[in-house]
């Protein structure tokens, strides 16, 4: 299948419910009940799984089996997005972890395992993992060619390309829920789906030899489902040591944020009880006057100016220049 030109809109693949119901068998990748049935991550399996399962036990029985539940396959549908063991472990209990946190407002979702889903997605393929030295390098592919190619040619794929394929053909969602999940209209994950199929035939010639959609569907189901069979299991961490985690994060950053908002108030009060309460003009910096007359008036006397002063007023007037008062 050729990709399409550009302004036009192409045939959509089926939309049905579910991989079964499209004629193809799910890969290892979907969540499994405990006979082996595969099932799809929906509201209404789910709430059965959990009555049987959990029933009316406490919040973190709820979260263990919901996480024994999918962490697995969420661990191999991560790997199959970024090639990287470390990074999709990392995705998985990062999602778990947000969904703990946020668990009040997981536990009422119409799909917790979809909630958890997306948020690995988005952690995922993520492009700051670019800067990470331990995520630069991709895990070694598979030894036999053809795993090896599909492998390749999923990761060649722009990331909405690879998630909305992984998630029509490999999770076995209908192509509404994919555009919802992936935050596009239903014909752009459409036109997605048919051009990343079309990149992938050209790595692959015998899912081109595939002339109708459902066919090409069921082929990439297959092949996807070899490809996680042909990787070890995942070494993820217990339950308890997510929600354990999760809980230690929070506490730290409320304790952060507490200790912000004290800074914050503190700085406030010093600022209240050190600024003025009135206003008061700054003094303008001096400055050199000029055009200003010298000063004038008497000059200062002289030494012998001073000393024939006292002399006159030490001696008395005699002679007949002044009138000296005679008493009687």
């Amino acid at each position: 299948m050729a990709p399409t030109e550009p302004g036009t809109t192409p045939d959509p693949p089926s939309t049905s419910g579910t991989s079964a119901t499209r004629g193809t068998p799910a890969p290892p990748l979907a969540v499994s009940d405990s006979n082996g049935v595969s099932t799809r991550p929906g509201a209404a399996a789910w709430a059965a799984r959990e009555t049987e399962a959990v029933g009316p036990s406490p919040a973190e029985e709820a979260f263990d089996a919901l996480y024994r539940h999918s962490s697995e396959a969420l661990f191999r549908q991560t790997f199959l997005l970024t090639g990287r063991r470390s990074l999709s472990r990392e995705s998985v209990a990062r999602a778990f972890a947000l969904a703990w946190e946020r668990w009040p407002e997981v536990a009422v979702d119409r799909d917790p395992a979809g909630w958890v889903r997306a948020a690995a997605y988005e952690y995922a393929l993520s492009p700051w993992h670019r800067l990470r030295r331990a995520h630069r390098q991709l895990d070694p592919p598979p030894a036999e060619p053809g795993p090896r190619a599909l492998l390749d040619a999923l990761l060649e794929l722009p990331p909405p390309y690879r998630r909305t394929l992984l998630l029509y053909d490999g999770v076995g969602l209908d192509l509404p829920e994919t555009a919802a999940e992936t935050e596009a209209s239903t014909p752009a994950a459409a036109s997605r789906l048919v051009n990343a199929r079309a990149a992938v035939a050209e790595r692959l010639p015998e899912l081109a030899e595939r002339p109708s959609p459902a066919e090409q569907s069921a082929f990439l189901n297959e092949r996807l489902g070899a490809l996680v069979l042909a990787q070890a299991a995942g070494t993820l961490p217990p339950p308890a040591t997510v929600r354990t985690d999760s809980e230690r994060k929070a506490e730290l950053w409320t304790r952060a944020a507490i200790a912000f908002t004290v800074l914050i108030i503190g700085l406030t009060l010093l600022t209240l009880a050190t600024a003025p309460t009135r206003y008061e003009t700054p003094e303008s910096p001096a400055q050199r006057v000029g055009g200003v007359p010298p000063r004038g008036g008497p000059q200062k006397l002289t030494p012998q100016d001073v000393k024939l002063r006292e002399a006159l007023h030490a001696k008395l007037a005699r002679g007949p220049e002044r009138l000296v008062p005679e008493a009687h």
